[in-house]
């Protein structure tokens, strides 16, 4: 009997903690619950001029309508911020360098380099310039936001996961959130002209000219101009040409990334709001490359309207980066309809999309925007530096950067008239870049909204305060124009050979505010009915020497586009055009293909069976596209970077002191073309000093690939591009919170696709948004995006679309038809 209690009181004990455990889970879920976003109902909202629907489909889309522009921005504030408010968080962190208060020291580095441009002081400044309009129409968004978020059950699930409540939002958080994608869209700059300082110095003129090519034979410019002759190569190399490097990284195999498909590389298009959570840099240069666009004439499409497509490439998280929404309300007598994307906390605009009249798209410009100018100090000016306009004495300013879980860092940020001051070894650099200005930031994008034709169109762009962007739009009377839109500088000299860093002692060498709007160059119905950047050079006479050369991609992918266009022939559709966005053709890396397979000559082969199972697979697992299937393909690209290592390791050991995000391939996206030419040529005078033949090289290359991919124990034929190329999408908690991220990421998909073809894809890099539209036929227009439009995983919208855009299918542009409905009405209605 006694057992028999025993054992009834331990049951039930059991039970009971079972009972303990089920109701915290449900008090867990039922807390998290609470933080998703609300969809339907009415709220009472003061302030408002009138209601304001939120009409959600299906997907979770919103069409937002309302009788006053100024209450739409409101209710796009609301729902921003029930959606996304840590996203948004993270963003004006980043832009401000206030990571490390949510993430502690692990964000401090980043922190560091973010508070050195004082982006929440430049903001304040920036509000000021405001016109009374403007900063109504920003402070509702403000008023939105914070309403949105109060007015959720709970706070946001991350701030419960990292035990902290969320901050208010205010009209400066909005400015910096577009300083974040100043960070993210510009930010290597400043380490690319160190970089490029450092191989001027250790290098010849003739040699520095050759491995930096201004231009390659790749190149495809809007005003259809021929690249110049190539240079000859010069008769030696530079002393570190080819060198082994201790300090060099250490490679190592892995499913995303080997030393065959360019190890870990820094993003060359700087950190997204995910890595900075993350105070990481985890993208693979080989995968990270800039966007898309491309225009096709109303005289080349089947009714008339121009067509623009647009698809943004940025490191891929969850949240999408981007938030699709529909806005309508009244304009000049009638009703305003826009759809496309914006950016959750900047300014409550359309980023890319139509107006009814208008439709446009962006890519990253990659303009020069930003010098390092050495300054000179001497003992007979104590507490001076020497720039461009004389001595001078650095003002000082000391942030306080606040660290979770650790006492607050004391940063002394010392500004010249030039830019704040950077200490490299023993050198100090004016950081002069455009993003300092206060009016680098406004609100004139906002003006797309009411332009009804291509020539106000780009008008409004040359004025926008925002990253210098490739601008490229169409309208509905079928005309269609290029130009840069944001801030571009106005300098004293020009020339591509800026993109070095400039001695502070000569006069004149650096620009002097911004260059002003009708200077900007800009093109409209070309001959040939299309227009189309990828961040390439875009020009190679009149306007060239404007926007500079911060880091062209070498011209591969836009050639593939270009050519794309033209195929289509002399009419075509939406359907057509958006067709272009998912070529995964390896044209870029055939001729890689090609040298391997020469190298792989039956002498160097003998006793090599690996080597012979790697020409095997050249040849019968080469699908002539970046598919998941291929092994040629993998192979082949692996070869190039493996090129690269053995040529540039001991440049990039050397550069990684001087910056540790500095690398050959920030130095240079053209790499390829110089060391295509000397595989292809053979010259003695660059055959580095531990290979007796170029043949050595390339085989040196050959075995590494090898090495690297059967490190594992698997077979060579297992290395298929699906294998690398596997999709690593997931919320920024997760790298915290890993036992999350079954919950918080995405499917593990082999992605199709590279960097070097329109349909860019990476295992965290890739197409953040697909778009192609006829401006006033958006129910035509056709949409895709890498994650939905909640931020929260019990959200049905969270993944909503995905599996779409993995396989490319696109969606309809517009919201269908509506499911859930949410009304702010004016309080005392």
């Amino acid at each position: 009997m006694k057992k028999r209690g025993l054992w009834l009181w331990s049951k039930r004990l059991l039970g009971w903690l079972m009972a303990l455990v089920l109701l915290a889970a449900l008090a867990i879920w039922l807390v998290l619950r609470g933080s998703l976003a609300r969809l339907d109902g009415e709220v009472k909202v003061a302030g408002l001029h009138g209601e304001v629907r939120v009409a959600r489909d299906a997907m979770g889309v919103p069409l937002i309508s309302g009788g006053d522009r100024n209450d739409v921005a409101y209710a796009t504030g609301f729902v921003h911020a029930q959606e996304r408010f840590f996203q948004m968080d993270l963003l004006r962190r980043s832009g401000a360098g206030e990571l490390a208060e949510l993430f502690g020291e692990r964000a401090v580095p980043l922190d560091q380099q973010h508070r050195l441009h004082r982006f929440r002081a430049r903001a304040a400044l920036s509000l000021q310039m405001m016109s009374p309009a403007e900063r109504r129409f920003i402070d509702r968004y403000v008023a939105g936001i914070n309403d949105g978020l109060n007015a959720l059950a709970a706070r946001p699930f991350e701030y419960l996961l990292i035990n902290q409540k969320p901050r208010p939002w205010s009209a400066a958080d909005s400015l910096l959130v577009v300083w974040a994608m100043y960070f993210d869209l510009q930010g290597m700059q400043e380490t690319r002209e160190l970089a490029r300082g450092w191989l001027r110095d250790n290098s010849d003129a003739a040699q520095t000219a050759f491995l930096l090519p201004e231009s390659s034979e790749w190149d495809t410019t809007l005003d259809a101009l021929a690249p110049p002759a190539a240079l000859a190569i010069p008769p030696n190399a530079p002393a570190w040409w080819g060198k082994h490097h201790a300090g060099a990284p250490v490679r190592t195999a892995s499913a995303n990334g080997t030393a065959a498909d360019g190890g870990l590389r820094m993003a060359s298009a700087g950190e997204s709001w995910a890595d900075s959570a993350r105070a990481t840099a985890s993208v693979d240069a080989s995968d990270a490359v800039g966007s898309n666009n491309w225009a096709v004439a109303g005289s080349r499409t089947s009714d008339g309207a121009a067509i623009v497509s647009d698809d943004m490439h940025l490191n891929l998280s969850l949240p999408n980066i981007w938030y699709r929404l529909a806005l309508q309300f009244p304009d000049r007598g009638g009703t305003r309809r826009m759809v496309g994307v914006t950016l959750p906390g900047a300014p409550p605009l359309i980023i890319a999309g139509s107006n009814g009249h208008v439709a446009w798209g962006f890519t990253n410009s990659y303009s020069d925007l930003t010098d390092m100018v050495a300054l000179g100090a001497d003992a007979a000016h104590p507490g001076q530096v020497r720039t461009t306009a004389g001595w001078e004495k650095p003002t000082s300013h000391e942030e306080t950067i606040l660290v979770k879980g650790a006492p607050a860092r004391k940063l002394v940020v010392r500004e010249s008239s030039l830019g704040p001051l950077r200490e490299v070894g023993a050198s100090t650099y004016a950081v002069h870049w455009v993003a300092h200005l206060p009016q680098a930031i406004n609100l004139r994008l906002g003006r797309m909204e009411v332009a009804d034709t291509l020539t106000e169109a780009l008008a409004v762009a040359a004025s926008a305060g925002i990253p210098a962007q490739n601008f490229v739009a169409g309208d509905d009377h079928g005309d269609i124009g290029w130009t840069i839109a944001g801030a571009l500088p106005q300098r004293v000299q020009t020339g591509i050979a800026l993109s070095f860093p400039l001695d502070g002692a000569a006069p004149a060498t650096t620009w002097s505010g911004l260059l002003p709007a009708a200077d900007y160059p800009k093109l409209v119905n070309p001959a040939n009915g299309q227009l189309s950047t990828a961040n390439s050079r875009q020009l190679m006479g009149a306007g060239a020497q404007i926007i500079g050369d911060g880091g062209f991609d070498v011209g591969a992918r836009h050639r593939q586009i270009h050519d794309n266009l033209l195929a289509l022939g002399p009419k075509t559709d939406v359907k057509g055009v958006y067709g272009v966005t998912l070529d995964d053709r390896a044209l870029f890396i055939a001729p890689w293909r090609a040298r391997a397979i020469k190298a792989l000559d039956a002498a160097s082969r003998k006793g090599h069976p690996q080597r012979e199972e790697f020409l095997r697979l050249l040849e019968t697992g080469w699908t002539g596209r970046a598919s998941v299937d291929s092994t040629g393909y993998r192979l082949a690209r692996g070869f190039m970077w493996a090129v690269h290592d053995v040529l540039f390791e001991g440049a990039d050991g050397e550069l990684a002191r001087l910056d540790a995000k500095a690398s050959m391939t920030l130095v240079s996206s053209r790499w390829t073309v110089p060391v295509a030419r000397l595989l292809d040529e053979q010259p003695a005078g660059w055959l580095p000093e531990d290979y007796a033949s170029w043949q050595a090289v390339e085989l040196a290359a050959i075995d590494r690939v090898i090495a690297d991919l059967t490190r594992d124990g698997k077979p060579l034929a297992a290395a298929t591009w699906g294998a690398r190329n596997t999709s690593v999408i997931a919320h920024p908690i997760s790298s915290a919170m890993p036992e999350l991220l079954r919950w918080l990421g995405s499917p593990p998909d082999q992605l199709p696709g590279d960097a070097n073809m329109p349909r860019v894809s990476g295992p965290k890099f890739g197409q953040s948004e697909r778009m192609t539209v006829a401006p006033g036929k958006e129910e035509q227009g056709l949409f895709n995006m890498p994650g939905g439009q909640s931020g929260h995983p019990l959200s049905p919208y969270f993944l909503k679309g995905h599996a779409e855009w993995v396989a490319g299918r696109p969606l309809p542009l517009l919201p269908g038809a509506v499911v859930n409905t949410l009304r702010l009405v004016k309080q005392g209605e």
